[in-house]
């Protein structure tokens, strides 16, 4: 597999192939449906997108002695509405599970980003693979919270790029 470090830039991204397995290594961001919504309402967004990778999940409360609770990936075509703008404002990779519309997908190729695939129902698994985690926006939205993750090996499969 091949190993990406995060943040991601367009001459990665240009090797990359559709179906390849990769393991992400560095900082990303995590957003669901409502951050999406209040980022493309924004006038002016909490947190800059440029070059960063998105990842669709609203982790669990960490346990005792863990980094992060359970962080599955969560359905990206519910994200579908608001990447397109996203994608104007810099964003260049997301992570979720499940097919984006056609629309989506067209828009991801044209603006040289990249849609990851992860693990659906290996929340347990995946959470051993962050090592820091800190709310940077939206504390107001609990669980969708944007928050920055550290990841080491993180499994994801190129889905469309």
């Amino acid at each position: 597999m091949r190993e990406i470090c995060l943040p991601l830039t367009k001459d990665v991204i240009k090797k990359l192939r559709p179906g390849e397995w990769v393991l992400l290594n560095g900082p990303l961001l995590t957003a669901r449906d409502a951050a999406h919504k209040k980022m493309v309402e924004a006038k002016r967004l909490p947190v800059s997108i440029k070059g960063e990778t998105i990842y669709y999940t609203g982790p669990t409360p960490a346990r005792k002695g863990q980094v992060i609770g359970s962080c599955g990936p969560t359905t990206s075509a519910r994200m579908d509405p608001f990447t397109p703008a996203l994608l104007k404002q810099g964003l260049l990779g997301m992570i979720g599970k499940g097919e984006r519309s056609k629309e989506t997908a067209n828009a991801i190729k044209r603006s040289g980003a990249v849609y990851f695939i992860t693990i659906g129902g290996a929340g347990a698994y995946l959470s051993e693979k962050v090592s820091s985690i800190k709310v940077i926006a939206y504390k107001d939205l609990g669980t969708e919270a944007i928050r920055r993750l550290i990841v080491k090996d993180f499994p994801a499969i190129v889905a469309v790029k």
